[in-house]
Parts: C-alpha cells; sequence; structure tokens
C-alpha cells in the first residue's frame, strides 16, 4: 500500500502548473504567467560555463565554495550595504532552498510566521510542511500594496510569533517597500525579538524606487536573513543557485541541515557564479530596461480596458483587479484561457487576499504581450458586468 504524509496531502495543488502545461501544449495560447525571464543567459555567462564543465563533477562545501562566498560578500557591501563574512553565507540549490532550510532551523511546531497576502505562492505551503503556523498580514491596494506597520503589530504574538516574511520587491504585487517603511517594520521587529526572512530575489529589478536592504539598516543584521538568487537578476534560472546571508548561528545550522538535503549546490553553477558577480552590469541593465518598457505598456493597456492596476516599482509582474468583471479569479483566469488563449495567473494562488485580482508576466517579448492585451481586452469588454 502507497501511503501518503497528512503534511503533502493538505498542501494546495497550485492551479499555475496546470495553466503552464496549457499554455506549453497549445501554441495559441499566449501566456502571460511565466515566473522568469525570457532572455537567454548572457554571453559571458555561457562561456563561463563551458570553460568550467570539465572541472565541476566533484561535490562542493556545503556552505559553498569559497572564491563564491568571496564575491558574494564584495557584492553585498557594494550593492546592499550589508556586511557579512563567510560564516555569515551558505550558498543553496536556488533562494527556495535557502528558505526551506532557515525555516527548517528556525521554526518549531505550531511557532507562527507571519505573512504578507497576497505574496508568492511558494511561501505559505513552505512553511506548514514544517508545521509552523503561518499568520496572514493582509495587504490592500488602495496602500498600493504595502505594509501596514499598525496591522503588523496587531498580529503578532509575544509568545508565538517568530518570523516576519518579507519581499521586496514583491511578487505578484510589484511593491518595492520604501525605506521609511522598512525602519517601521524593523523597529517592530526589534521590539517583539523577530527574525526578518527578507526574500530579495527581484532586487536588480527596479523602476521608480530604490531596493533597500533589511539588513543594511543599523543593527538588523543581527534580526535579519536575506534571501538572494541569481535566477532572476542574470537569467540563470536552470542553474539553481540561490543563497541565504545571516547571523552565524542560524547560518552554521543551516549549513549544516544542507549536508540533509541537497548536500551542496551544484559545483559548475557556483562556479559560473563567482564570475558572474564580476560581470558588467550592462547585462542586466539591458533586461531592466526592456522589462521597464513592457511594463509601461501593459500597465496602461490593463488600466485602459478597465482592469485597475497599481503601478508596480519593481519585478516583472501587475496585480490587476477584475472585480467589474467578477470576482472569481480562477474562473476569470480559466474562462480566458478557454476563449480568448490567453493565460494569467488567479490571484487567490498568492493568498486569500488575492481574490478578486490577478497576476500577468511580463517577462515575455513585446509584440506577445500587446497581442495578449487584444484579446483581453475583448474578453473584458464581453463579459464586464
Amino acid at each position: 500500500m502507497v501511503h501518503i504524509a497528512e503534511r503533502e496531502v493538505q498542501l494546495p495543488e497550485a492551479v499555475i502548473s496546470k495553466l503552464i502545461k496549457i499554455a506549453a501544449e497549445d501554441k495559441s495560447v499566449l501566456s502571460l504567467g511565466p515566473g522568469e525571464p525570457d532572455f537567454p543567459a548572457p554571453q559571458p555567462i555561457v562561456d563561463f560555463t563551458k570553460q568550467f564543465a570539465d572541472k565541476c563533477n566533484h561535490y562542493s562545501a556545503p556552505g559553498g565554495r569559497k572564491e563564491l562566498k568571496e564575491a558574494i560578500i564584495k557584492k553585498l557591501k557594494k550593492e546592499n550595504g550589508i556586511i557579512a563574512h563567510p560564516d555569515n553565507i551558505v550558498v543553496t540549490c536556488g533562494s527556495q532552498e535557502a528558505l526551506l532550510l532557515a525555516t527548517a532551523c528556525s521554526c518549531d511546531v505550531s511557532e507562527q510566521v507571519i505573512i504578507p497576502n497576497p505574496s508568492f505562492l511558494g511561501y505559505l505551503p513552505l512553511f506548514e510542511l514544517f508545521n509552523a503556523f503561518p499568520v496572514p498580514l493582509q495587504l490592500h491596494e488602495k496602500d498600493d500594496w504595502n505594509i501596514n506597520p499598525d496591522d503588523l503589530k496587531h498580529l503578532i504574538d509575544p509568545k508565538k510569533t517568530k518570523v516576519l516574511m518579507l519581499n521586496t520587491p514583491a511578487n505578484p504585487t510589484g511593491n518595492v517597500l520604501s525605506r521609511k517603511l522598512l525602519e517601521e517594520i524593523a523597529d517592530i521587529a526589534v521590539q517583539h525579538n523577530l527574525y526578518i526572512f527578507a526574500d530579495e530575489a527581484y532586487e536588480k529589478l527596479v523602476y521608480n524606487k530604490p531596493h533597500v536592504s533589511m539588513a543594511s539598516l543599523n543593527g538588523m543584521e543581527k534580526y535579519t536573513v536575506t534571501f538572494q538568487t541569481f535566477s532572476k537578476s542574470y537569467a540563470m534560472c536552470g542553474y539553481r543557485l540561490g543563497y541565504a546571508v545571516g547571523p552565524k548561528l542560524l547560518i552554521d545550522a543551516m549549513t549544516k541541515t544542507h549536508i540533509y538535503s541537497t548536500i551542496s549546490a551544484p559545483t559548475i553553477s557556483q562556479m559560473v557564479g563567482a564570475k558572474v558577480l564580476g560581470m558588467d552590469a550592462k547585462y542586466t541593465e539591458a533586461m531592466r530596461k526592456e522589462y521597464d518598457k513592457r511594463r509601461k505598456v501593459i500597465v496602461k493597456r490593463l488600466n485602459q480596458m478597465g482592469l485597475p492596476t497599481v503601478q508596480p516599482n519593481g519585478a516583472f509582474y501587475t496585480f490587476s483587479n477584475i472585480k467589474d468583471v467578477t470576482d472569481d479569479s480562477f474562473k476569470f483566469a480559466f474562462q480566458l484561457l478557454k476563449e480568448a488563449k490567453v493565460a494569467v495567473v488567479p490571484g487567490k494562488e498568492f493568498g486569500t487576499y488575492g481574490e478578486g485580482y490577478i497576476r500577468c508576466s511580463y517577462a515575455t517579448a513585446l509584440p506577445r504581450i500587446e497581442t495578449a492585451l487584444d484579446r483581453m481586452e475583448k474578453f473584458v469588454q464581453k463579459h464586464k458586468r
């Protein structure tokens, strides 16, 4: 008899996987669903990969290769204002594994993790896998999807709350938290002795607002675990390379636990990553500029067709209000896919407070975006209440 653990059975079935499968199999579908760059890896990355292809057949140290850690330390100081040492860093198979390790090493059963809602669909199931207790922090469109510090304070249980999850720039809303707001959140975290898990996957993809790292604020390196990745900034999703930066005690525990998950991030990816961090910034900047161009087009068109959309300041997503058509984001997404051959992601995938919204990705070539928007506009006009 095959038995599946209750913790897995209770995990949500991600609708996004079904949409992606349909879009991949039906070539007439235009997908605004992708959560990864549509650009190829820059040529230097391809060249580095070939250079190391015959030198990478052994494991690396669980904490990460020395040359990569040294490159990360320089990058953090220069770009993020974070001072780190090698024993503050663990290199992982993408930042999602780093988050998994941090959760395993910091949260006991029933301890609470406050998660902004809507937020990245991977957070909630991950915390539930470790029997932590997720507490949703509702974000509001009227606040431009910013965290309300008063709402945060009301959710904290002095005995049970251990972690606050932050994502800036944010998926799915595109929100970028300001320095002032981060300082307010930092004061709350210090007052209640909370860890802050700061997911900065989209740190280089910002438009009208600068990205500020929580750990760069005075004293916050003691409370913050920063998660960064090569996936979005360098179009290296398939390399599965990320890292966490945080207090030595927790990083030591994560490094120890890493031996029992994947042992180490791929050796070739680490060797390439060490070179990439010294690469000319023009490659990432070219991608950022193209995303910005697409962002302006898609936000304008979505608003014009009657789907109110807050201007995103980071990442490569829009999060649009569909309530003039329907309150059911699953219904909207599947009906749009069936009738107009356009794939978007239902807002409810990102949490209960994402219901009534859809996420569109502009990590897609502009001509395809424009055609998809033409189809969407006809669909919205047909079904508008």
